[in-house]
């Protein structure tokens, strides 16, 4: 693996950079430039780390490439379109869910780290799912199952000897799709995606890098 691998993280973070100034300013074409440009950092971040040489690589790949056509979808502001990119955060959520389980997952780790998910889970629904529309409630729960199975799993594979990176990762992305919920379905709001774009494109190169173990 060669030092040129860091090249990537950087083309993200300058991006993300450029990016939370179009979100500040409402720059539509700055935001369908810089956010694309911001994924593809992590895409290929993965590539130069090895993802193609194991099983576990390949899936984390497949993960964040779902990840990257959600933040297409994500750019209009249309509910269609959001729609779309919400099912494929949904599956990359799943793929990330299944390579931890490619890699091995600890059950205790994951079992406990499970339960306490969904306490904070059913916490955080009692807060604001009276805020939501009712129609995205069905929507809304699936996906905070899936996020939450998916960062338990997390905690199992570090558990079972794997990188702390997966879990921070994971942990980052879980957080920043609550930012996403909260300016999407509550209220829109550029402090939302000053920490949560952060989070996101942080998460996605923690787990990118990943596959280098």
């Amino acid at each position: 693996m060669s030092e040129s691998i860091w090249i990537w993280p950087v083309l993200t973070g300058v991006a993300l950079a450029l990016l939370l100034m179009a979100e500040h300013r409402q720059n539509r074409a700055g935001k369908w430039l810089f956010k694309p440009l911001a994924s593809m950092g992590f895409v290929l971040t993965a590539l130069a780390a090895g993802a193609l040489e194991s099983l576990y690589g390949i899936v984390i790949l497949f993960g964040l490439l779902l990840s990257m056509a959600g933040d297409v979808l994500l750019i209009p502001r249309r509910r269609a379109t959001f729609l779309a990119g919400l099912v494929a955060f949904l599956l990359g959520h799943v793929a990330y869910a299944a390579a931890f389980g490619v890699h091995g997952v600890d059950p205790v780790a994951a079992a406990v780290a499970g339960l306490l998910l969904i306490v904070a889970g059913l916490l955080l629904a009692k807060r604001y799912l009276p805020r939501i529309e009712p129609g995205m409630h069905g929507p809304v729960w699936a996906y905070g199952v899936v996020i939450t199975t998916m960062l338990a799993l997390a905690v199992g594979a570090v558990g079972a000897g794997g990188s702390w990176l997966i879990v921070v990762g994971a942990a980052l992305f879980y957080l920043s799709d609550l930012s996403v919920a909260g300016d999407r379905l509550i209220e829109s709001s550029f402090l939302q995606r000053a920490w949560g774009l952060p989070a996101y494109f942080g998460g996605q190169l923690l787990l990118a890098l990943s596959v280098m173990q």
